[in-house]
């Protein structure tokens, strides 16, 4: 998996609901865990943009209800700070669901703006979205 290009700032806890971005079936979901996360021996870890994370459904499809799920965090709400100096920050906490291990989307379509760090990490994401900021 490729790096990340920004200064990321940790913007969600395990536990947060997000909004799902895509037309998978779900609409809120609960941030479950963090896959390949580092962190303190002891500290509650903590997802940023373009994590990979375990999802659990929470809203949405009822046969989706309940289910965990992979998926990314596309946005977040606290600003992160890119090398060029700029900081960016959405509206709202966004993932978009995966449906494999290899990082393809359960969607067809992203609603929302991605972040580009998003873009380069994630190719699979980056197709399907209408636009890239």
């Amino acid at each position: 998996m490729k790096g990340v290009g920004a200064r990321l700032t940790r913007g969600l806890n395990i536990g947060s609901l997000v909004l799902a971005s895509d037309n998978s079936g779900a609409r809120i979901v609960k941030i479950v865990a963090v896959k390949g996360g580092k962190t303190r021996r002891g500290r509650q870890q903590y997802v940023k943009i373009g994590d990979w994370v375990k999802i659990s459904v929470r809203k949405g499809n009822p046969e989706m209800k309940g289910q965990v799920f992979d998926a990314v965090v596309i946005r977040q709400k606290k600003p992160f700070r890119r090398k060029t100096g700029e900081r960016v920050a959405f509206m709202d906490n966004a993932v978009a669901l995966l449906k494999d291990e290899k990082g393809n989307p359960k969607g067809t379509q992203i609603k929302g703006p991605i972040a580009r760090e998003i873009a380069d990490r994630w190719q699979f994401l980056s197709k399907i979205t209408k636009f890239v900021v």
